[in-house]
């Protein structure tokens, strides 16, 4: 069986920018540099032909590149509890647009529709009971984060791995973005 997840992957410059600010929450398991990325659709365990057919409807998603802005904090939480602390994206048309293509292909393939709304988010760190009295003051010191944009070019098929020391993301397919080549034809 697979383990496997839809997400964007981020740019080291900014996975710099994030790993500079992950630490100082009490509790926190912190999410390691290479595990950040903006999930866009999570596909769960699955056997090699229902991954197989996930690839062959994702490689089938078309769009051109587009810009994105990391900025702000946040946290997702379960009642009073806080789960995860995330860094923001900012609103962009062109990354919803992505997002329901994704999750397009992935209804196709077999699976279920996402049921919560997206929320386009790097996850930072996970916490086991946090509190807002812990989490407030950190997001406030950090708050003020903002990046320069970045060029989302491709979008990745991950497996995810469990291990004791937490979820381990291995790259299987990445499927670019490109402008329509009838459309550059035509400009031309």
């Amino acid at each position: 069986m697979l383990r496997l997840f839809v997400a964007i992957p981020i740019p080291d410059d900014l996975r710099q920018r994030l790993l500079a600010i992950s630490s100082g929450v009490q509790g926190a398991k912190w999410v390691r540099p290479e595990g950040m990325h903006i999930t866009l659709f999570f596909a769960g365990e699955m056997d090699h032909d229902q991954a197989n057919d996930l690839d062959s409807e994702l490689e089938a998603v078309q769009m051109p590149p587009f810009e994105l802005s990391c900025r702000g904090l946040g946290y997702f939480e379960r009642g009073s509890r806080i789960k995860s602390v995330w860094a923001g994206i900012e609103p962009s048309d062109a990354l919803v647009y992505l997002h329901d293509r994704v999750e397009t292909a992935a209804v196709k393939a077999g699976f279920k529709r996402e049921e919560r709304k997206f929320k386009p988010h790097i996850t930072l760190a996970r916490l086991k009971g946090g509190r807002a009295d812990d989490i407030g003051p950190w997001i406030e010191t950090h708050d003020h984060l903002s990046a320069p944009p970045f060029t989302v070019d491709r979008f990745t098929l991950y497996r995810s791995h469990l291990a004791r020391e937490g979820a381990m993301y291995e790259p299987m397919v990445d499927y670019a973005l490109s402008s329509n080549p009838l459309m550059d034809s035509e400009s031309t």
